[in-house]
């Protein structure tokens, strides 16, 4: 156990001392850690910390944490250096690594019914810019008004329309980015509405105000339903409360009753 101990120390004299460059090695490495970065990671990261957060920052962090771990696990079996040993440092390193990744995940999951909340609303929004504007110039017009949760994916849209993409998958990557009601129908509505002439535009645009405003009426009742549901619920529990209440005065009172 001391052996331990006095490496941990030699080691963060190292770091503290700077003779072991902890961002040096990170950054002239960069081009390898990056083969471990997820395609989807920088879009959880926007998705919960918002769009001013930096994920090459975070990356950064995760990879100094798992080398973190990897060395004191090593630290650890250094009385006995075996090759399971080794395997069980990389394994937990690579944990380690993956955690923060299954973390960001785990909450735009659960997020998922906040995302379906806001949608209807953003296209509410997005379809007073179409009035004025094509379809790929009014979402990017929108992006800065947007929830921070949907700018990685407005950005991918505009991006690939302005590269040239005329198809739908550009609408259906974000449909499938965002997997909540309606939202494939509503993105080729959407893509429907930057094709063809003046006319059919209109038609179109009517068809979309409709189904935006029938989403709105459906956001509305989730929220109604919602509020509803949790009053509910502080009711039962204050009739619980005060019955369990009254219940416990009453006993108190009968076993004054037979004290006397």
């Amino acid at each position: 156990m001391a052996i331990i101990i006095v490496c941990g120390i030699i080691i963060f004299i190292l770091f503290y001392n700077k003779t072991i460059d902890g961002k040096k090695f990170l950054k002239d490495n960069e081009k390898y850690f990056e083969l471990l970065r997820e395609e989807d990671f920088d879009f959880y990261v926007y998705a919960k910390y918002g769009d001013e957060a930096d994920p090459d920052i975070i990356f950064r962090n995760r990879i100094r944490n798992c080398l973190i771990s990897l060395v004191v696990v090593l630290i650890f079996f250094m009385k006995e250096i075996k090759f399971v040993n080794v395997i069980i440092a990389i394994v937990i390193a690579f944990l380690v690594f993956k955690s923060t990744y299954s973390s960001l995940k785990s909450y735009y999951k659960k997020h998922l019914h906040e995302i379906d909340i806001l949608l209807p609303y953003y296209l509410k929004s997005l379809e007073i810019l179409i009035q004025h504007y094509t379809v790929p110039v009014a979402i990017g017009k929108s992006i800065d008004d947007a929830p921070d949760v949907f700018k990685p994916g407005l950005r991918k849209i505009v991006e690939r329309v302005n590269a040239g993409d005329a198809s739908v998958e550009p609408y259906m990557e974000f449909a499938n980015t965002y997997p909540v009601r309606d939202s494939m129908r509503m993105m080729r509505l959407l893509y429907r509405l930057g094709i063809g002439s003046q006319e059919r535009k209109q038609e179109r645009l009517m068809m979309f105000s409709r189904s935006v405003s029938s989403l709105q009426n459906k956001a509305r009742e989730v929220k109604y339903k919602e509020r509803l549901d949790k009053m509910e619920s502080l009711t039962m529990i204050m009739l619980v409360c005060t019955g369990v209440g009254v219940m416990i005065v009453i006993l108190f009172a009968m076993l004054q009753m037979f004290n006397y």
